[in-house]
């Protein structure tokens, strides 16, 4: 696996945070198992508003960072990313009709796994696979891709998309919960739901999805859930009492709904890789795909986006973005990689950079206290009980509140 050295050291950071770790446990146990009156006063105490400020220059260095150095760090790379055989490979991709989704569409169909795009504007999805068929005619058999209809904006539609592809019985072997938006300079919006868009198609949804495909991801074993995320969450904070934004604490901006967003998608997946246990076989991996320039430009500012042309050097292409995607997908050795972070109980999700190596998440990513309640706020908006985890891997049914059998 590439960076062995870089994943060594980052291990070892283990036994340096053991202490502040066990200390952060501990109050966690005391706000989740203590009297409610004795967790309600300690967390209006002690309850962050945001980032402090050096956590705030911090994150940002690693943004700018990643940035101007991302070419260089991942020279190491072929572009495209060589895969091995996946035709025995199962896989669900969604928002895959652009950008680093299509990328990895297109790959991994011509690789020979079985591909579902799960979009929203499935015109378009027929539209690429009957260009890729026509492309790949006479260099084997035909590609093994379909579409699913999936809208994120809307969770009945996802629970619909899961249990229909639930019903078929059949495995899945990876999940990519790619699709997102981030709608730089434009007013705030909720979707019909009534969550916030950058909360609902960057983290919600997703959620939703990963869990109620669980079934499915048991049948696939060994299976992963690989989560598009972004460098951008160092900068975002989670306050699990105004995930809509609305309470006029923060001011809302499109980069407080997008950091925000990617942030608590890092921290749900915190604790749903500590919630599956490891003989499921199911790992659960976030991936930072680069500054990428992708149809995410098409929502930029004029003077943003002639910046993005000017500066070509510096951002991936669409292909030079999925790498680090399909790495997590497919690599063998990602799983050791959880595995290890699992065995040894880290604080967060096993995380992939931009250059195919292990990363740390960011400091705010690594508040478990933080982490549980937005895994209980999470289940709570998207209509789950706190224990479906469990019951799905015990092979349960259970009910959302969303869906085509609400009433």
């Amino acid at each position: 696996m590439p960076g062995t050295e870089k994943e060594r050291i980052f291990i070892d950071r283990v036994s340096q945070r053991e202490r502040e770790r066990e200390r952060e446990r501990e109050r966690g146990e005391r706000v989740e198992m203590g009297s409610p009156s004795a967790a309600s006063s300690s967390s209006t105490e002690k309850r962050k508003q945001g980032l402090g400020w050096m956590e705030w220059l911090r994150g940002w260095f690693y943004v700018i960072y990643e940035f101007l150095f991302q070419r260089i760090t991942a020279s190491h790379l072929e572009n495209p990313m060589p895969l091995p055989p996946l035709n025995d490979l199962t896989c669900i991709i969604t928002g895959c009709t652009s950008g680093i989704g299509l990328e990895m569409a297109r790959q991994m169909a011509e690789s020979g796994a079985h591909v579902v795009m799960a979009v929203r504007n499935t015109k378009a999805a027929h539209g690429l696979i009957q260009k890729w068929q026509n492309e790949w005619s006479g260099m084997g058999l035909p590609l093994n891709i379909e579409v699913m209809e999936l809208d994120l904006l809307s969770l009945d539609s996802v629970v619909r998309f899961a249990e229909a592809w639930n019903a078929r019985l059949g495995p899945l072997h990876v999940l990519i919960n790619n699709a997102g938006i981030f709608s730089i300079g434009e007013l705030q919006r909720f979707s019909k739901d009534g969550y916030e868009e950058h909360m609902q198609v960057n983290h919600l949804s997703p959620a939703l999805l990963s869990i109620l495909l669980l079934p499915s991801l048991i049948r696939g074993s060994p299976s992963r859930i690989i989560n598009v995320n972004s460098i951008m969450h160092f900068v975002g904070f989670v306050d699990t009492e105004d995930m809509n934004v609305v309470s006029g604490k923060r001011k809302y901006t499109s980069l407080v709904g997008y950091s925000s967003s990617k942030l608590a998608q890092v921290m749900f997946s915190n604790i749903l890789q500590k919630r599956i246990p490891a003989e499921a076989g199911i790992d659960v991996v976030c991936v930072s795909p680069g500054i990428v320039h992708t149809n995410v430009a098409r929502d930029l500012p004029k003077i943003i986006q002639l910046a993005y042309h000017l500066i070509p050097y510096f951002i991936f292409s669409a292909q030079e973005g999925s790498r680090s995607s399909l790495f997590a997908a497919t690599d063998p050795q990602v799983p050791e990689y959880c595995g290890l972070l699992k065995a040894d109980d880290w604080p967060v999700c096993s995380f992939i950079s931009h250059d195919c190596r292990p990363m740390n998440a960011s400091e705010e990513a690594h508040n478990i206290e933080t982490s549980h309640k937005v895994w209980a706020k999470t289940l709570e908006l998207i209509g789950l009980p706190s224990d479906a985890v469990e019951r799905l891997l015990e092979g349960e049914e259970i009910q959302c509140r969303y869906g085509p059998s609400r009433e």
